[in-house]
């Protein structure tokens, strides 16, 4: 979490120094920003994991050798191996002691983030890893399960069970904590299955969140979308003009030219595009891909309705880019009634003359001598 907290801190930075088109525009901030990134990593790490990385990797390789065999175990040793080399450089990297706030030191801290990144990175998997070695609560059996089963399932019909947490354990069970609500009290179930199929079952209960959570069979490291991708990696952020930016263009247009370009530039679908929508509609479908990875009902649900909502925006931003390209060629402007109101006076009340009155003149009256 500590490391999160110091990545996210620096990333939130280097995003207020970028242009809209995603370039730094200020060098010597972002340098900073990145050499303060990577002290406060270092010092965390030798303060909190530095002396315990021995003993936490070797906990983590006797956890996956007692558990029942899986074909995701090869993958965990070999994110153990990594660990263990990063670590190595690290402990070889700090093997001299140079000055603090020296370039020395700055050198260092530089030379240490990439190796302590993996460690950041991969932090959640070594804990449930060493995690595994905590002994749950024996599981309800015979007619007292049975019985829990009835209660949760008659529940989950009514809508009285409220899932908050889920995760996988060592035997490939989907585990499940949920709320089961009855005559205006709750109490804590530990579920396993998919509760969108049949023959899921209760396996322990208890009135608290954290003490059902420790009944539970401890949670393995849960899986990824993109296996090559680290949010701790230096981001290739793809140039995005902003839409607060284009409702600014369209509001200081004059000219209806102004307002299809803002609005080209939303649609724009090309390979290197630039445009808010063709952003979205990429995460809609990445959320899509997420949703159908669950390997769960409801995932694959949610994962339909994500595929056509895509499907929607990208129909939307076709007959957008055509209104817009209908919009350029009005060559329309603004009449010049709509004035703009001056920055530094008061604008003047609006005059209250009457225009003049397209009525016929009255006949003037005739003198009889």
């Amino acid at each position: 979490m500590r490391f999160s907290v110091i990545h996210l801190k620096c990333e939130t930075t280097l995003d207020t120094l970028r242009s809209r088109h995603g370039t730094i525009t200020n060098t010597p901030a972002a340098t900073t920003a990145r050499t303060e990134r990577n002290r406060d990593a270092a010092a965390a790490f030798e303060e909190h994991l530095l002396p315990h990385t021995l003993m936490l990797l070797t906990a983590a390789r006797s956890a996956i050798d007692n558990m029942p065999p899986a074909r995701h175990h090869h993958a965990w040793l070999l994110l153990v191996d990594d660990l263990d080399h990063a670590a190595t450089q690290i402990h070889r990297i700090l093997t001299d002691t140079p000055p603090p706030d020296s370039g020395a030191a700055r050198e260092q801290h530089r030379a240490l983030w990439p190796y302590l990144s993996v460690w950041a990175e991969h932090a959640t998997i070594l804990t449930n890893l060493v995690d595994q070695h905590r002994t749950p609560a024996p599981e309800f059996t015979g007619e007292h399960q049975t019985a829990w089963n009835e209660r949760a399932q008659a529940a989950h019909e009514r809508g009285e069970l409220e899932p908050f947490e889920s995760w996988y354990d060592a035997r490939g069970r989907l585990i499940t904590l949920a709320y089961l609500v009855e005559d205006d009290a709750s109490t804590v179930l530990v579920l396993a299955g998919d509760l969108d199929e049949p023959h899921w079952q209760v396996l322990g209960q208890d009135n608290n969140e954290y003490r059902a959570g420790q009944l539970a069979p401890p949670p393995v490291p849960p899986g990824v979308l993109r296996p090559r991708i680290s949010r701790y990696q230096q981001r290739l952020t793809a140039p995005e003009v902003r839409v607060q930016d284009l409702i600014h263009d369209v509001t200081v247009a004059h000219h209806s030219g102004d307002v299809a370009e803002a609005l080209l530039t939303a649609t724009d679908d090309t390979p290197h595009s630039t445009g808010p929508l063709a952003h979205l509609r990429s995460l809609i479908r990445t959320a899509g891909q997420f949703a159908d990875a669950l390997d769960t009902r409801q995932g694959r649900n949610a994962a339909a309705h994500l595929n056509f909502i895509a499907r929607q925006l990208g129909s939307l931003t076709r007959e957008l880019h055509e209104t817009a390209e209908e919009l350029s060629a009005a060559v329309g402007v603004l009449p010049p009634h709509r004035a703009p109101h001056p920055r530094l006076l008061t604008a003047p009340a609006a005059p209250t003359t009457r225009p003049p009155s397209t009525a016929s003149p009255a006949a003037a009256p005739v003198r009889h001598r």
